[in-house]
């Protein structure tokens, strides 16, 4: 699985991508994905160019600063992320959130919608990767209270949204809080039908397949939404997971390719997100 994986990114992945393997399937060292990843990097602390495949064009945005920091913390590296709060900071609403995509955002997915209201989703995405990454910083402390109170305010979500709520869960500070808030959004996930446990639900809205399996939610098994699934569900989703290697050594992804370099660009990075999973759980060595 590994060695088929290995020769579809070599043939296909950007450098970030075949970096990024290296270190985590091939023990190569941190520095290089760290440089990769500067490289998407603005004079405002700020990432664009196209980090998260998605948002083409130069412009920072919250979704690429998100991903820049998750990849400084998958690495270990810390140093950059003071620079990054800084950029938060000046896209900050009042009440501690940040938009979705600002608009500043140029050649963008159609799912891309500027605007200028706080998202709870992208909001608790940036929290939940600082609070793992042990960063202080004025920006974490309102964007936290502000994914503190709209968390308790939740009453109907969507798929995405509650992977982000559960992201930050896992890693926000007062673990109390977060395991009573954790047992309520599995409660909502289930009842509204958030989650795809074999038989194709999907969500209003969304693409035929584009659908969250229990290893979205719990990428983990120390994920405190692994607690949400039975043992069973797991193991079945797990092996659908495996199976969806194809032919190439890659995986591929359910939602639209809005422009052709996406695709190109996409299924190396949900390749090595299926490999870390199967990984986690004891699935390949």
């Amino acid at each position: 699985m590994i060695e088929a994986a290995r020769s579809f990114l070599w043939l296909n992945a950007r450098v970030l991508e075949q970096r990024r393997f290296a270190h985590l399937f091939d023990g190569g060292p941190a520095e290089p994905v760290v440089a990769a990843v500067l490289a998407y990097r603005n004079d405002d602390g700020g990432f664009g160019h196209a980090l998260e495949p998605d948002g083409r064009g130069p412009g920072s945005q919250p979704l690429h600063t998100f991903t820049a920091l998750s990849l400084f913390e998958e690495v270990g590296v810390t140093d950059h992320a003071d620079a990054a709060c800084d950029f938060l900071t000046t896209i900050t609403n009042a009440d501690g959130g940040v938009p979705n995509c600002l608009g500043t955002a140029g050649m963008r997915a159609p799912w891309w919608q500027p605007s200028e209201d706080s998202d709870l989703l992208v909001t608790a995405l940036l929290a939940g990767v600082l609070h793992r990454m042990g960063v202080e910083h004025r920006w974490l402390d309102a964007a936290t209270a502000f994914c503190w109170q709209r968390l308790g305010e939740l009453t109907k979500s969507h798929p995405y949204e509650a992977n982000a709520c559960a992201r930050f869960l896992d890693h926000v500070p007062d673990r109390p809080r977060a395991e009573r808030e954790a047992e309520r959004l599995c409660a909502l996930v289930r009842e509204q039908g958030l989650v795809d446990l074999g038989d194709g639900r999907r969500t209003e809205g969304y693409a035929a397949g584009e659908t969250h399996q229990p290893h979205h939610y719990a990428p983990t098994p120390d994920c405190l939404a692994r607690r949400w699934f039975a043992d069973d569900e797991i193991d079945a989703d797990l092996d659908a997971l495996a199976a969806g290697q194809q032919e190439d050594g890659g995986w591929t992804f359910p939602w639209a390719a809005w422009t052709p370099v996406t695709t190109y660009e996409w299924r190396p990075v949900v390749t090595i997100e299926a490999l870390s999973t199967l990984r986690a759980y004891d699935r390949i060595s």
